[in-house]
């Protein structure tokens, strides 16, 4: 049987290697028959060979969302996901009078499904192919700058290439550091609609007290519908268009899980640092993440001040402030976890072993040795630039200025080829660009983003003198930022869409103070960019030949490796299975009189009181688990997820839907970094309790209909 490497530094042991347990790896479709007799001795009853088949049910229903994953779980494009996925459509469809993230949505009829926020997007995953040699032509002799451009101009042919099949979306990313280059097809569902979503007392149960915690009785899952053009294409939102027909769509399973049972994951994460180097770790760890926990924590305590007390205010920033504690509360679980596991001790341990590896052999040295020495270099330098990147990067929270940027980029971008545009502005941009800028309706209140801006430019005049952008400091000094406010119309998505179009002399004759502090700063961006991309394209040349020697390390050990996430689609599997703690034993399950002894009534404890009294009476109809005796709410696994994760589906040994992955423990958050077994732990919404809560709770009979349930 073959062992499985961690594809992290502690891949690199050269003695006692660590094996990755049969839990952990975000792996490639194409690697299934490689870890076939593992998954087989997990649990799996489907055929592990053709399991990564992508023409083939379940990955034909997997679909992502661009940020979230999600899965068709009806012939008539019913999609699942997350909770937390819907809610920046919640957000932009709520008002005071019709408060959807508090008291939830239901469609009744087709005709009720409400259009998602703009810029949403279904995506169906169609391929997944190695496009590596296309890639590097032309890029081997190349250093800097130079290797950077080739390599986007391959990475625009191939992107370009794809896309002359209609309404598909492709891109061309990096694993294994650029080692490897693959091309991911996507069909592009632009209607996208929103069908059902528990109230927030049941989807967002617990807040941001119970998040990344255990035990956990959050019913985080929500219903959008894809929809196209009458003759099956891809169109923008209408009215006469009709449900999208998926190729596949998965099965709701009979029974549920039991504690031990075998469970896999099939999404879209989003990235992990595995395969970073020792001193990126101790970087991160004692320097960025500290500071961006501390930047994450004053923002949203901003937030939640200016927003006290103002409803309509509290819904326009609900989406942001979800966001940033969320991701806060990681960052300060990963730096817990960090020191838990002494990550950056292990981590320097680890490739002081591989590079041991490297120098015992005259060839490997003369093949690698340079590139190592020169990925070291070029990792001080980018530390020692990051801290500063990061402040000024704070100005983006002033929404006008950043609009203002991006439509005057846009319209720069636009006096290129297509070709030679920068991506996110080219023509198959323009769609998001539009809805970039109306979204901003929803999500701005004038008076609040005039102080969040002011706390942000604050911050960065923290930074030394010779650090700060002086164009930015030359064009804002004894300006008064209320006068700027007040004086410009791009608050207004009427005038935003304006400048969509206007040329950049356009922009240079305007009085609008956002846009002439656009203009203002604008070559001095360009210049930083140029330079970001010279070091961009020699980390590259270093990083992929690292990479190289570490894959020939596994090989050499007859080891099977996994690229860190990058948004592109993994699958993942594990068991059902609690963890002691502390003292403590954690079970595998949550139940429904959880939610009872919770339940306040007020706050991030407020369930719906027919949800309370439906519990109070046990009255679970069918859904209760045999095994436990009552109804289940979460449950606990060992699959290996990270954000992007959100609204993967959860299947059980058939391939059959038994959940929503949305969530980790805490302490487990560090597996963005090393994966550790006795300490990870996914979340899971049970799908039981999705069903009795469309059943008894919300009256969702059409959908249960829709899925076979009923």
């Amino acid at each position: 049987m073959k062992t499985i490497l961690r594809a992290g530094a502690s891949a690199l042991l050269l003695a006692a290697p660590a094996v990755a347990t049969a839990d952990e790896g975000m792996w490639l479709p194409s690697q299934t028959g490689a870890i076939a007799e593992e998954m087989k001795a997990a649990g799996l009853e489907l055929d592990a060979k053709t399991l990564g088949d992508l023409q083939r049910p379940p990955l034909t229903a997997i679909a992502s969302l661009g940020g979230c994953s999600a899965a068709f779980l009806s012939p008539q494009g019913l999609v699942a996901t997350n909770h937390h996925c819907v809610a920046g459509s919640l957000q932009y469809n709520s008002s005071p009078e019709n408060d959807y993230l508090t008291d939830g949505f239901l469609a009744k009829t087709l005709g009720d499904e409400l259009p998602a926020a703009p810029g949403s997007r279904i995506y169906v995953i169609e391929d997944l192919r190695d496009v590596t040699a296309a890639m590097l032509k032309g890029a081997d002799k190349l250093e800097g700058r130079a290797r950077y451009d080739r390599l986007q101009a391959n990475r625009t042919a191939l992107i370009e290439a794809c896309e002359k099949q209609a309404n598909r979306r492709c891109d061309v990313r990096a694993y294994f550091g650029g080692a490897q280059y693959w091309l991911q097809q996507q069909l592009e569902i632009q209607d996208v609609r929103l069908v059902y979503a528990p109230a927030g007392g049941v989807g967002n149960f617990g807040g941001e007290k119970d998040n990344w915690q255990w035990p956990r009785h959050t019913g985080d899952f929500s219903f959008y519908r894809a929809y196209v053009a009458p003759d099956g294409s891809s169109a923008a939102f209408s009215k006469d268009n009709v449900p999208f027909k998926p190729k596949a769509w998965l099965p709701i399973a009979k029974e549920g899980v039991k504690e031990g049972d075998f469970v896999m994951v099939a999404g879209f994460p989003g990235t992990t640092e595995r395969l970073r180097t020792a001193d990126e770790a101790r970087f991160y760890y004692e320097e960025l993440y500290p500071y961006q926990q501390r930047m994450l924590a004053e923002y949203g305590d901003s937030i939640d001040a200016l927003t006290a007390g103002n409803q309509a205010a509290t819904i326009a920033y609900a989406a942001t402030l979800q966001g940033t504690e969320n991701y806060e509360k990681k960052i300060a679980g990963q730096m817990a976890g960090a020191e838990a596991i002494s990550l950056v001790a292990k981590k320097q341990a680890e490739e002081e072993l591989f590079r041991a590896w490297i120098k015992a052999d005259p060839a490997r040295e003369a093949q690698y040795g340079a590139a190592l020495a020169e990925l070291d270099k070029l990792v001080t330098d980018t530390n020692a630039a990051a801290l500063a990147d990061a402040k000024r990067g704070l100005l983006g929270r002033g929404q006008l200025y950043g609009a203002a940027r991006t439509l005057y980029r846009w319209s720069n971008e636009q006096a290129k080829a297509d070709k030679d545009r920068e991506p996110g502005f080219q023509a198959r941009d323009k769609a998001f660009m539009t809805q970039r800028m109306t979204v901003i309706e929803r999500r701005y209140v004038e008076a609040i983003d005039k102080q969040l801006f002011a706390d942000a430019i604050a911050e960065y005049r923290t930074l030394p003198a010779e650090q700060r952008n002086k164009s930015f400091d030359a064009f804002i000094e004894g300006k008064d930022l209320a006068s700027l406010y007040a004086t410009s119309e791009l608050g207004t998505t009427a005038k935003r869409m304006e400048w969509m179009g206007k040329t950049p002399a356009d922009f240079k004759a305007s009085s609008d103070p956002f846009i002439q502090l656009a203009v203002a700063t604008f070559d001095e961006a360009m210049a930083a960019e140029a330079a970001d991309k010279e070091r961009a394209g020699r980390v590259q040349k270093a990083r992929s030949a690292v990479m190289a020697a570490r894959l020939a390390y596994a090989a050499s050990q007859g080891k099977t490796m996994y690229p860190d996430a990058n948004g592109s689609l993994r699958f993942t599997y594990g068991k059902v299975t609690g963890k002691a703690v502390d003292g403590q034993v954690w079970t595998a399950f949550t139940t429904a009189e959880g939610i009872v002894a919770k339940h306040t009534g007020r706050g991030e404890f407020d369930a719906p009181d027919k949800m309370i009294e439906l519990i109070k009476a046990k009255d679970y109809a069918g859904y209760t688990a045999p095994a436990l005796g009552t109804l289940p709410v979460d449950f606990m696994s060992t699959v290996d997820i990270t954000n992007g994760n959100s609204g993967s589906s959860t299947l059980n040994a058939r391939g059959e839907f038994v959940g929503l992955a949305f969530d980790g423990t805490i302490e487990g958050v560090v597996s963005d970094w090393m994966y550790d077994p006795a300490i990870n732990r996914t979340i899971h919404v049970d799908s039981r309790f999705m069903l009795w809560t469309m059943d008894k709770v919300d009256g969702a009979t059409r959908l249960l209909e829709e899925m076979g349930v009923k």
